[in-house]
């Protein structure tokens, strides 16, 4: 899924870069008429924007996957003869029996809305990039590293709280749901936990979500450069 999201907000980067933000403009010449590129840098809300566009995306092939990874780890039972699913391609295939491919896709609004936040990821990015070049003496891979893992904590600052809602939507009882709005599980998180509800488990993901992320920027932007 990394890759397609990467991938796909390579594409939207360019696409938002030449038809929106910067687009080629004709000159006329003795010869004819002829493009000339504007300036090709796109800006920071452009990568904001891209991020939102290349979340939406992903987020059709992601919510089942997280869909069915929100009901396993939710199994706590020690005894595996006692749990409801023996593994993910069981649990897939019970939802799709039981619930068809709606109820595999179960939470994708919920998913959607997790990866708006991804405005903040790209759009921080960009921003921690620029600052790094204009101030700093930092090498390209350098940077890319401290970007990445930066805007990475950004992210999860502000999408936090959608997550934890996230999952308290997959894992409802699909026959009998407690939740049938994104706002009944938004307001059960809170009723139950008060505000730290909302911010269960954030520590660890913090944690991890620097040098994972700052790791992969470097790789995602040095495979970049050589093509």
């Amino acid at each position: 899924m990394d890759s397609l999201m990467l991938g796909s907000l390579t594409f939207y980067r360019k696409l938002l870069n030449d038809r929106v933000f910067q687009p080629m403009h004709e000159t006329r010449a003795a010869q004819g008429v002829y493009a000339v590129p504007a300036d090709r840098t796109l800006p920071t809300i452009g990568h904001a924007i891209a991020g939102v566009m290349a979340g939406s995306t992903v987020s059709f092939i992601a919510a089942p996957v997280e869909h069915v990874k929100a009901r396993l780890q939710v199994q706590y039972s020690a005894d595996k003869s006692k749990r409801l699913y023996s593994g993910p391609i069981d649990c897939s295939r019970q939802i799709f029996r039981q619930h068809g491919l709606r109820g595999l896709y179960h939470g994708l609004g919920a998913t959607l809305i997790f990866r708006t936040f991804f405005f903040f990821w790209w759009g921080s990015y960009d921003v921690f990039t620029r600052w790094f070049k204009k101030n700093t003496d930092l090498s390209t891979p350098a940077i890319n590293f401290w970007a990445g893992g930066l805007s990475a904590q950004v992210f999860w600052l502000t999408s936090y709280p959608s997550d934890v809602i996230k999952q308290r939507i997959m894992t409802d009882d699909l026959a009998n749901r407690k939740f049938p709005r994104w706002r009944d599980a938004a307001r059960a998180v809170g009723r139950e936990n008060g505000w730290r509800g909302y911010w269960r488990g954030f520590v660890p993901c913090f944690l991890r979500a620097f040098p994972a992320n700052a790791m992969a920027l470097v790789a995602f932007e040095g495979v970049m450069r050589m093509l």
